[in-house]
């Protein structure tokens, strides 16, 4: 019968306290340190270990279970934005002789309103910052000083999409300033800072923006805000050449959404703000008006008063793939007029 020795062990020994005798400082006048391994035994270990992590990497469990943890990081990393509106009806699909990028385009003759081309024109879709052209019409038929100064809030900031701005809450411009980087540079919080200093308040100018599109006969276009961040801003490739063609109109229009780049001194910073339409540092396009957009549901938009062969154009473009897609179907366009394709 097997005996086991171990609690005679522990009566025979005496007791000892750990706090009699340190691992390691001074006991009775003697220093205690460690002997280090040497080096030939550091190698060992390292070795050994290595050879057992190996093996345990060989193993079919191990691998598997690696490969799990990589396809999870995958899946995180790389997961796909969701399409936008127009995507997901399948418009992109859409079959044109110019292959554009874009799900809805539309071209036309900007004095004989003829249609020179066509794609999905009738399809209401958000508009993202296109909006941005009726605020300046609404800001500017209401005749209001554009020297006034105007003072950004936390009620300008967007709660929507919560994208940020380079105009801090406290910042105070000119109402010609804002309405200058709303249109150019599609600032934000310059266009809902329009919106809130109108007679009226915010929910006046939403009001003036729909009435303004129903006297255009914009029947397929209803906004909700001022700066095109809520999908619910709504139109048609139809409606918004309606909207162009109105807005080239107003000279201030045509000149703040044309420049290539304006400073402006917030009260707390300098800001140089540039066109989003790199289109317009192009030598080769002659632009009268143009307006840009993007928000997920509504996807890349442009829209664009040109003159191409001396022929004055608007172009519409709605539900690109990107910023630069957009920019490359308008391209498509310019040369397609250019030699001669109507």
């Amino acid at each position: 019968m097997a005996l086991s020795i171990l609690p005679r062990l522990a009566s025979a020994a005496p007791a000892v306290s750990c706090a009699a005798a340190p691992l390691a400082g001074a006991v009775e006048g003697l220093t205690y340190a460690p002997r280090k391994p040497s080096t030939a035994r550091s190698r060992r270990v390292a070795s050994s270990n290595l050879k057992s992590n190996t093996a345990a990497y060989r193993t079919p469990a191990y691998r598997q279970r690696a490969q799990v943890r990589r396809t999870k990081v995958r899946r995180v990393a790389f997961k796909p934005s969701a399409p936008s509106l127009g995507r997901s009806f399948g418009l992109h699909q859409t079959p044109d002789a110019l292959a554009l990028r874009s799900s809805v385009a539309y071209v036309i003759d900007q004095n004989t309103n003829e249609a020179l081309f066509e794609k999905n024109a009738r399809v209401v879709l958000p508009i993202a910052s296109i909006s941005k052209l009726m605020t300046a019409m609404v800001t500017l038929d209401a005749n209001l000083p554009l020297t006034d100064t105007l003072e950004i809030s936390n009620e300008d900031r967007d709660f929507e999409k919560g994208t940020s701005s380079r105009l801090s809450v406290g910042s105070r411009l000119s109402r010609a300033d804002m309405l200058h980087i709303a249109l150019m540079s599609s600032e934000n919080r310059a266009a809902a800072a329009l919106s809130r200093h109108y007679p009226g308040g915010r929910l006046a100018f939403i009001t003036a923006m729909n009435q303004k599109a129903q006297a255009l006969g914009m029947k397929d276009t209803h906004f909700f805000d001022s700066t095109g961040l809520t999908s619910r801003n709504v139109s048609s490739a139809r409606d918004l050449a309606k909207m162009v063609n109105v807005a080239y109109q107003y000279p201030l229009i045509r000149e703040f959404s044309t420049n290539a780049g304006h400073h402006v001194f917030t009260g707390k910073q300098a800001i140089q703000y540039t066109s989003t339409n790199a289109l317009i540092r192009n030598a080769s396009w002659e632009i009268g008006l143009q307006k840009t957009g993007f928000i997920r549901e509504a996807g890349g938009c442009l829209v664009m008063q040109v003159t191409i062969q001396n022929r004055p154009l608007i172009i519409v473009l709605l539900d690109s793939t990107d910023k630069y897609s957009r920019l490359g179907d308008a391209t498509r366009i310019h040369t397609w007029v250019g030699n001669g394709g109507v």
